[in-house]
């Protein structure tokens, strides 16, 4: 048995159903933020020139927008949520060691972003560990495979 066999039928014993329910705002926090990208991507451009990545502005705010809108759906959903969280994590560690670390620990100025991210990586790697739970549809496409 396989590593990541062993983790997956740990995480199907030990899941906790009030988990599913963080899952979801979680994916519904990661679309919000995704919106958010959306309607104001000057901030996101600005915040990754203040980290000398100029070069890949417009890149970083397409991927971040993209991955956040998909990605948010996905986790909220219970759909591909490993996937999805693979995806998501470079972005929130770049948030939380590159760009919101500048601004400080419970800083007034930063409304707290810095204090989010570093709540929803944590809740993303456990995530990664614990998959997507009961109420996913990843639970419901294997309970009905011919559906």
């Amino acid at each position: 048995m396989t590593l990541t066999a062993k983790i997956e039928r740990w995480a199907d014993t030990h899941h906790p159903v009030w988990i599913d329910y963080v899952r979801i705002v979680l994916g519904l926090f990661i679309l919000l933020k995704g919106i958010l990208f959306i309607s104001n991507t000057e901030a996101l451009l600005q915040s990754a020139a203040n980290v000398d990545l100029a070069f890949f502005n417009m890149a970083l705010a397409h991927y971040v927008a993209f991955a956040h809108l998909v990605g948010g759906i996905l986790i909220a959903f219970g759909l591909l949520t490993r996937f999805a969280i693979l995806f998501q994590i470079p972005i929130l560690f770049f948030a939380v060691f590159f760009v919101n670390i500048k601004q400080g620990f419970l800083s007034v100025s930063n409304n707290l972003e810095f204090e989010l991210s570093i709540l929803v990586l944590i809740l993303l790697m456990a995530f990664l560990v614990y998959g997507s739970g009961k109420f996913s549809v990843d639970n419901w496409m294997k309970e009905h495979p011919n559906e």
